[in-house]
C-alpha cells in the first residue's frame, strides 16, 4: 500500500507565524511531523487497525489545520526565518584587566550559563553546551539541535532554551524536550519555578507555559524586545524596551509596570528583581513594583547578577568590562575581561562567572584581596582550558531503548486523555490522577516506560520523570 503524504504551511507576511504541519499515513501507522519551517520539528506517530482508520485520522488532523489557515505547500520552498540576536559590537574595555583564573572558548557567542557546587555550563549558538567542574576541567559535552538562548535550573532540573523553540531537560544521558514553545514565538529569554515557565520574545511579548507546555496566558507586552523574564512563587517579571512589568503567574493580570529605560537582562533574588538597562544603570526594584536602587555603568549593561547575600551587586558592560557595587550603589571597582562583553553571569563562591560575545566561560576571582591586587596591576596568569577535539554528534532525542519488563525504576504509562496524551505513573506508592512531564516526541499511546526516578514537583501537582528512561516491551 503506498504512503500518502500531505504538507502544509502557515507563513504570514507580517513577521508572525512561519510554521509547517506535516501528516504521513503508511498502512495503519499514521505520523505527523511539525514546527518551525526550516526545522526538523516535533514528531508523533499514532498506531491504528487498519488504513480506512489511519486515513480518517488523518484527515480530521489536516481539517483542522486548513481551517485555521494552513495551505498545501512544497518542502523547502520557504527557507527558515533568520533567529534573533544581538547585533553589538563588543569594544575592548579600557580599564585594569580583571583577576580570570581560567577560561574555556566554546567555539562560538554564548548567553547560556549555570553555575551550582559541582560544575558550570556555558552554551553557546550552535547549540553546544559545554560541562566543566570549578577546577576548570571538561566533563562533558552535547550538542543540541540549535542556539542556546539561556540555561536555568527549577530546583534539581536543568533545562536548556534554544533556538529552535524547543526547552531540552538535561537531567538524564540524552537531552530530550520538555516544552515545544509555539513556533509563533521568537523566544529571547526564558525562567522557570515549579514547572511553569516563562517566555519573553522578540515582539516585547510574555507568556506563561505549564509542565505540559501548555498556554496559561499571553500577553503583548508594552514594548518590544524583552530580554527579561524571571518568574517565582508569586509573579512573573518582565522587561521590555519600556520597563519592567511583574504579572500574577496564575492569571497574566499585570501587577504593575516601571519604567527603567530599555532591558537588557534581568536577575532576580528572594525580595528583589534587577534589571540591567541600555540606559547604563542596574535597576533594583522591589517585587512589588518601587524602585530601591540605581547602580551607574559606563557603557549599557547586558548582564547583571548579585551575591546570595546581596552584598554585591555585579554587571558586566557593551565595552567588556565588569563592575561590582555595594548594596547602597557604591561603586566598588570596575576591571576588563579580556575575553568580550558578558552576555550573562553568575556568581559562586566569590567567583563570578562570565560568558561572553567572543565565546568564553570565564572564572575571576572576586574576592577582596584578589580584586585590590589586579587594580594594582598584580594578576593572576590566565589559564585557557582546551576544548574536546571533536564536537559530540546530535543526540536522537525522540529514540528510546526497548527493554523488558524487569529493571529498576518506576513504571509510567502514557494513555489519551481528552484528546491529548497523559503520562501517569503505575508504580505504587504515587498518586495515580496526577500528570507526569513527560518528553513529547517518544510518547505513543498506550505504551508503558521505565523510567530511572520521578519526583513530585510543582505547584500544581504533577512529577517529573528524572534520569534514563526506557520503553517496556
Amino acid at each position: 500500500m503506498p504512503q500518502e503524504t500531505t504538507y502544509l504551511e502557515l507563513s504570514e507576511v507580517d513577521g508572525g507565524a512561519h510554521k509547517f504541519y506535516e501528516v504521513v499515513v503508511d498502512d495503519a501507522r499514521m505520523t505527523v511531523r511539525y514546527g518551525r519551517i526550516g526545522d526538523q520539528g516535533q514528531v508523533k506517530t499514532t498506531s491504528y487497525p487498519d488504513n480506512a482508520r489511519a486515513r480518517a485520522a488523518a484527515a480530521k488532523k489536516i481539517g483542522e489545520k486548513v481551517r485555521k489557515g494552513y495551505a498545501p505547500a512544497v518542502l523547502g520552498v520557504r527557507q527558515k526565518r533568520a533567529v534573533s540576536r544581538r547585533q553589538i559590537v563588543s569594544t575592548r574595555s579600557t580599564a585594569r584587566t580583571a583577576p580570570v583564573l581560567w577560561r574555556y572558548h566554546s567555539g562560538a557567542p554564548a548567553f547560556g550559563i549555570f553555575v551550582d557546587g559541582r560544575t558550570c555550563m556555558v552554551g553557546n549558538e550552535r547549540g553546544v553546551i559545554t560541562t566543566l567542574d570549578h577546577q576548570a576541567r571538561v566533563l562533558d559535552q552535547v550538542r543540541l539541535p540549535d542556539g542556546v538562548k539561556c540555561i536555568v535550573a527549577d530546583d534539581d532540573w536543568i533545562y536548556a532554551g534554544c533556538d529552535d523553540g524547543n526547552v531540552y531537560d538535561l537531567s538524564g544521558k540524552i537531552p530530550r524536550v520538555a516544552y515545544a514553545i509555539a513556533p509563533d514565538i521568537d523566544i529571547y529569554w526564558l525562567d522557570i519555578h515549579d514547572g511553569v515557565l516563562g517566555v519573553s520574545d522578540a515582539d516585547g511579548g510574555i507568556a506563561a507555559i505549564d509542565h505540559e507546555d501548555e498556554f496559561l496566558w499571553r500577553r503583548a507586552g508594552r514594548g518590544q524586545s524583552a530580554w527579561m523574564v524571571r518568574c517565582d512563587a508569586d509573579a512573573v517579571y518582565h522587561g521590555d524596551s519600556t520597563g519592567v512589568s511583574g504579572y500574577d503567574w496564575r492569571t497574566g493580570h499585570q501587577l504593575w509596570h516601571t519604567r527603567t529605560g530599555p532591558v537588557l537582562f534581568g536577575w532576580q533574588e528572594r525580595d528583589a528583581v534587577f534589571a540591567g538597562t541600555a540606559s547604563r544603570d542596574v535597576v533594583r526594584l522591589d517585587k512589588d513594583g518601587r524602585t530601591a536602587r540605581r547602580y551607574h555603568a559606563d557603557a549599557p549593561v547586558f548582564s547583571c547578577a548579585t551575591a546570595s547575600d546581596g552584598r554585591y551587586v555585579f554587571a558586566g558592560d557593551s565595552h567588556s568590562s565588569i563592575y561590582c557595587f555595594a548594596a547602597d550603589g557604591t561603586r566598588l571597582w570596575k576591571l576588563g575581561t579580556d575575553c568580550g562583553s558578558a552576555y550573562s553571569m553568575q556568581y559562586h563562591d566569590q567567583r563570578l562567572y562570565l560568558v561572553t560575545t567572543s565565546g568564553y566561560l570565564a572564572c575571576v576571582d572576586a574576592s577582596e584581596p584578589a580584586i585590590r591586587a589586579a587594580q594594582a596591576g598584580d594578576r593572576p596568569e590566565v589559564v585557557d582550558v582546551k576544548a574536546p577535539a571533536r564536537l559530540p554528534e546530535p543526540a536522537a532525542y525522540t529514540q528510546v531503548e526497548v527493554v523488558g519488563d524487569g529493571g529498576d525504576g518506576v513504571v509510567v504509562e502514557c494513555v489519551e486523555h481528552g484528546g491529548r496524551l497523559r503520562v501517569h505513573v503505575l508504580s505504587t506508592g504515587y498518586h495515580r490522577d496526577w500528570s507526569v512531564q513527560f518528553p513529547k516526541g517518544i510518547r505513543e499511546p498506550g505504551a508503558r516506560y521505565l523510567v530511572t526516578e520521578v519526583r513530585e514537583a510543582g505547584r500544581g501537582g504533577f512529577y517529573r520523570a528524572y534520569g534514563d528512561i526506557r520503553r517496556l516491551r
